[in-house]
């Protein structure tokens, strides 16, 4: 591995467990962006953070790299209605409103990050 591709592999882990760990330390905001769908937020909550904090954790691991990698797609799939909903919300408010339309695509590219650490690639 590229020694830059090795540093982003390291980025892209620490961003995942520090976004883990920030459910468990601002649940608000957290639960603030949840759609009003979402079965027990709190509960919600709590495992999506802890699934960040997993797969930033497996993905500097070789042998489970792959396994984390599509599970971090799969996370950015599940949690893109709560951005949606983030930004739909802000548009209401007139506020925050470039930031959260900045993110939606971020997301695609957050996938195409992830996808570019699979063995296979």
């Amino acid at each position: 591995m590229a020694i830059i591709h090795e540093y982003s592999l390291y980025l892209m882990a620490g961003f995942y467990i520090f976004a883990g760990y920030s459910h468990f330390k601002s649940p608000n905001f957290f639960l603030r962006i949840t759609p009003k769908w979402v079965p027990a937020p709190e509960k919600v909550n709590i495992l999506v953070g802890a699934i960040e904090l997993l797969l930033g954790v497996l993905v500097i691991i070789p042998a489970t790299r792959d396994y984390a990698v599509w599970g971090i797609i799969a996370l950015l799939i599940a949690v893109f209605p709560a951005n949606v909903y983030h930004f739909q919300k802000a548009l209401k408010k007139g506020k925050m409103v470039w930031q959260t339309a900045l993110r939606l695509p971020i997301q695609a590219l957050l996938i195409w990050w992830a996808y570019s650490f699979l063995s296979a690639v």
